[in-house]
């Protein structure tokens, strides 16, 4: 048995655009409902949805039969549990908050055997190496895996360039909604200054020769970065898509939303917010 590549990895490397759709709902009929819709990639969320690495599991179970690929986003950079998603099975990785290269450079490292990095050996108990049916796969994994760390602050912004120029980090994704709050502009991922610093940090990575992502809803602003050279690109994310087609339908025979504890009828979500 050979070990899977890492096919959206080699998109990038080859500099095709990925787009993809963010997954929330932390369950593995959602996940593989989206798996044949046409995306390049699906981003399973640990970070702010209800996930785990059980939970983590069933979903790149259910989605491994279709081509789409599997982007996980642990809570935290934490080596640990890196080392478990890694075993159950993921190859790319979309590590959160990462504001030092020093900090990238930990995580290149948790995410490869040694003598490169500090994984921990355990092929024997894990689902990425078909517990030892992949041929060889101790020697062969640390060649598949992909790391794309975000910059979410204006100190990951200062040292973007020492962060992209780390060897072993392939790409380097803007988070709209938290870089905005860093800048003082919490609740607007569109404002004029944060498109700026993102459309400079789009450049900034490029430079250095490493993808740039970024998640974004609304279609014109999504188009800009993608026109500015952002290679991997979420366009939506699953639980703002189901309540706003739900709310849609209800509201067409007309039907109220419900009202919220202020007294006010529950707004659709911006279809421009970031999450």
């Amino acid at each position: 048995m050979q070990i899977p590549p890492n096919t959206f990895r080699d998109a990038l490397r080859a500099g095709h655009t990925q787009i993809g759709l963010w997954v929330g709902l932390a369950d593995a009929n959602a996940a593989e409902l989206l798996a044949p819709c046409g995306f390049d990639w699906l981003l399973l969320d640990g970070e702010h949805a209800p996930n785990d690495v059980r939970s983590v599991l069933d979903q790149l179970r259910a989605i491994a039969p279709y081509p789409v690929q599997p982007v996980v986003r642990p809570v935290h950079g934490d080596v640990a549990l890196i080392k478990q998603y890694l075993d159950v099975g993921a190859q790319t990785l979309l590590v959160p908050m990462v504001d030092t290269p020093e900090q990238a450079a930990l995580m290149v490292r948790a995410m490869r055997y040694p003598p490169d990095g500090i994984r921990g050996m355990g092929a024997a108990l894990a689902r990425a190496s078909r517990w030892n049916q992949v041929d060889d796969y101790v020697n062969r994994a640390n060649g598949e895996m992909c790391l794309l760390v975000q910059a979410e602050t204006t100190i990951a912004m200062q040292n973007l360039a020492r962060i992209a120029a780390v060897d072993g980090v392939d790409g380097v994704f803007f988070g709209p909604a938290d870089l905005s709050a860093s800048m003082g502009y919490r609740g607007q991922a569109n404002h004029p200054d944060v498109q700026r610093a993102i459309l400079d940090g789009i450049r900034t990575v490029r430079a250095a020769g490493k993808a740039a992502g970024v998640l974004m809803a609304n279609r014109q602003a999504a188009q800009t970065y993608l026109d500015a050279g952002a290679q991997f690109v979420a366009v939506g994310v699953d639980t703002s898509l189901l309540v706003n087609a739900a709310t849609e339908l209800a509201r067409s025979y007309g039907r109220t939303p419900e009202r919220t504890p202020g007294g006010g009828a529950a707004p659709l979500p911006s279809s421009g917010s970031p999450y």
